[in-house]
């Protein structure tokens, strides 16, 4: 009896140990047929939640409008900390800029240049914040290059001066990258000087900015000949100011009754949809519009009116929701389903580990970075509910926490406000004092994560 126990314990193991090979040997089969798909993002700055045709008739946005009926649409997509350097610093990284010591944009001391740190004159803690991206941080250049991908760089960098540019972390190669964080205007000359590979050299008086980077993403997409894949990662100086739309389109613009500063505004969204235009046509006439997923993002709110939204990216409200709040469309051909959206809050971290498990075909995990991937919701499903972090220090409001339907808000001088942004879009209704259980649970939330996330200096 005790024979035929072992004798059928043996067959059960042999059996177990066969199942496991079939299935790994299943799993090496499907992985070498998945071909990985081309990826274009194209990252706009100051591109406000409203500051869209789907939502504002105002705006010309054809390009945009296409892709969300193509695609998924996040209505509730946020930046951790909504500025220039960190929110950049967050997508190329799968990290909360705060833990890396980054809560503002880069502002070199022309008296230090290599300084680590910048302060800030008006934050009323004066916070340390880094200059710029630390070069052993991972980038998903860096983890898409061991997958196989080219990785091409277009535009604005904000993350460092020469030495630490997208071809030291990661990029095969880069087009207009500067060390500004913005153009002096958007007609030639474009910038006043730190222009360290020559790029101005090769235009004249009359051209665009927004229109020689698009020529420069569009010809990389015509020439590329490689049998890799690759990654167009086209971050744009647009729409950030100064506000100067393009001459032909602000004509229209002003004719249609805008006045001053935004009728540019608008002339420069219509560009950068033209732009984004032009890049499908470019994929599309390439013939692998259907194996090229197309990412489009804004890196924190506009710099205008962001209603029905609360906040921007000026006035000290910049964690409200016209502030954090960005447009977000996925199309990803042969699993999102077009003409979709989602009211998952999500935010841009989130990006990088999505962009891994695309490249590689598998699941990823890695306790170093806070995004989640969101190739559940891409494929229909769902993800697990979770908070989502804000983090900035320019002024008295400096953090916040969402939680579902909730969002709590924190300033230095000790006040708190609580909205449900689901039911109140433009946070009207501070909900603090309400007795609400959510007010403890947020409150005790997000001073643990403070305690964990922000370092001490």
């Amino acid at each position: 009896m005790k024979t035929k126990y072992i004798l059928l314990l043996f067959v059960f193991i042999s059996t177990l140990i066969s199942s496991c090979k079939e299935q790994e040997k299943k799993q090496e089969e499907v992985a070498k047929d998945y071909k990985k798909p081309n990826i274009v993002l194209l990252f706009v700055d100051d591109y406000g939640w409203s500051d869209v045709g789907f939502r504002n008739n105002i705006f010309s946005t054809p390009n945009i409008d296409q892709l969300k009926k193509e695609g998924l649409n996040f209505n509730r997509a946020y930046i951790p900390t909504p500025t220039c350097s960190p929110s950049r610093l967050s997508l190329l990284t799968g990290k909360e800029a705060i833990r890396l010591g980054m809560p503002r944009h880069i502002a070199i001391d022309p008296n230090k240049p290599d300084a680590e740190y910048n302060l800030w004159p008006t934050d009323p803690v004066q916070m340390p914040s880094r200059n710029y991206l630390p070069l052993e941080e991972i980038t998903y250049a860096e983890r898409l290059k061991d997958l196989g991908y080219y990785n091409y760089f277009v535009g604005k960098w904000h993350l460092g001066h020469k030495g630490r540019y997208p071809t030291d972390q990661g990029f095969d190669e880069e087009f207009g990258t500067t060390d500004h964080g913005h153009p002096k205007s958007y007609y030639f000359p474009f910038f006043n000087n730190g222009d360290p590979n020559g790029f101005m050299e090769n235009y004249k008086e009359g051209d665009y900015l927004t229109n020689v980077l698009t020529d420069g993403a569009v010809d990389f997409i015509k020439t590329y000949d490689k049998a890799d894949p690759f990654m167009l990662s086209f971050w744009y100086y647009s729409v950030h100011g100064p506000s100067v739309g393009r001459k032909d389109l602000l004509k229209k613009y002003q004719e249609s009754g805008l006045e001053g500063k935004y009728a540019h505004h608008a002339a420069m969204v219509e560009a950068m949809d033209e732009s984004i235009g032009r890049v499908k046509n470019a994929l599309k006439e390439k013939g692998i519009e259907d194996n090229t997923i197309i990412i489009v993002l804004s890196d924190q709110g506009g710099a205008y009116t962001n209603a029905p939204l609360s906040g921007g990216k000026k006035g000290g409200n910049t964690l409200g929701e016209g502030g954090a709040r960005v447009p977000f469309i996925i199309k990803y051909p042969g699993v999102t389903t077009a003409n979709t959206e989602n009211d998952t809050p999500v935010q841009s971290i989130d990006l990088y580990p999505t962009l891994i498990e695309i490249a590689s075909g598998n699941s990823y995990n890695d306790n170093q970075i806070q995004g989640v991937s969101l190739l559940p919701i891409l494929k229909g499903k769902k993800i697990e509910k979770r908070n989502l972090y804000f983090f900035r220090s320019y002024e008295d409001q400096y953090a916040a926490v969402i939680s579902g339907d909730w969002k709590l808000i924190k300033y230095h001088s000790g006040k708190f406000q609580l909205f449900n942004v689901s039911e109140d879009i433009s946070e009207q209704n501070n909900l603090i004092g309400k007795g609400l259980d959510i007010e403890k649970k947020l409150i005790a939330d997000i001073a643990a994560w403070e305690k964990e996330a922000v370092p001490t200096y």
